[in-house]
């Protein structure tokens, strides 16, 4: 790795996602994505000697970050089982749930994890080390059309089936296994003047395959009606259109894809609904100090039957 950065990761809408969470002092909160611990060491200034905090975090590296506090228990795997793992923990109910979504500084500036484009690593991308899927095997085996429909779905490129192909004809002439590699198969394909872009697109693509990320996310969406109290708050921080859609949708419809279903009245069942009418966004401020923070967009849930505003 190279020289270790000041900081692990900075929490993105640091107060607004804690005024969000409404946040009782003898409250359970979950945070489903302990990255470097901000939010999390956040919420537990916040929580009274009776107050619970439950943080997930499926990469191995955070261990070195985690807070030594009763009130604190780390869960070491994936969101997708939130609720499976809460009951392990003895805990039906939870207040409020934080899904910072995003990919970690951390991992964008190791470059041993693949994760940029900016640095030359394995082809790899995994968030849990003992995964066995990497972004070389993906790059390296898919068939045309597989890498086709990722590049148009994931990463929403134009002509996805060029990159495909180009990426299947290079493959046959030696393995496409370094980040370096990737992008000299594709430079020809890249516009000079949307470089950044396309390739951050090309990028995710291949991060939401490895890791499961939409799948993931869908599970955990679906686990919030039987997890959160009466009054409980669902607070998520997306970073693209993908995942933000699908966030967006669960709270107006009730399911991922958007598809309103009414009762015999007409009315919309969803067993959540939006708090606010808009999604909250980073400041001018924090846009100009974190500049990774600038696609970030803060949705708030809380449970349908919940009558307060």
């Amino acid at each position: 790795m190279a020289e270790e950065t000041m900081t692990y990761h900075v929490p993105v809408m640091l107060e607004e996602t804690l005024e969000a969470l409404n946040i009782k002092p003898d409250g359970i909160y979950v945070d489903v994505t302990f990255g470097g611990g901000g939010h999390s060491n956040a919420i537990l200034q916040r929580l009274g000697k009776n107050g619970r905090l439950v943080s997930f975090d499926q990469d191995t590296d955070v261990c070195g970050h985690l807070p030594n506090d009763d009130r604190f228990t780390f869960v070491h795997g994936n969101f997708r089982f939130v609720r499976n793992f809460l009951r392990y923990h003895h805990i039906d109910k939870i207040d409020g749930l934080l899904a910072d979504l995003g990919v970690s500084s951390h991992h964008f500036d190791d470059e041993q994890r693949g994760f940029s484009f900016r640095f030359n690593g394995a082809l790899d991308m995994r968030m849990n080390q003992t995964a066995t899927q990497t972004a070389a095997d993906i790059v390296n085996t898919y068939t045309p059309e597989a890498l086709t429909t990722l590049f148009r779905v994931y990463g929403e490129l134009q002509q996805p089936h060029r990159y495909a192909a180009r990426i299947v004809a290079a493959r046959q002439q030696t393995p496409i296994n370094t980040t370096e590699q990737l992008l000299e198969v594709v430079k020809p394909l890249i516009s000079p003047k949307h470089e950044k872009k396309e390739l951050a697109q090309l990028f995710q693509a291949l991060r939401i395959e490895v890791n499961h990320e939409l799948k993931a996310l869908e599970e955990l969406l679906k686990a919030l009606p039987t997890i959160l109290n009466p009054d409980g708050r669902a607070v998520f921080l997306t970073y693209h259109s993908l995942e933000d859609r699908m966030v967006k949708n669960f709270f107006k419809c009730g399911n991922t894809e958007g598809n309103i279903v009414k009762d015999f009245y007409g009315n919309v069942q969803s067993p959540l609904r939006s708090v606010g009418n808009k999604p909250g966004v980073p400041s001018a401020q924090e846009q100009e100090t974190n500049p990774r923070s600038r696609s970030a967009k803060l949705r708030v849930g809380t449970l349908n039957n919940n009558n307060k505003r």
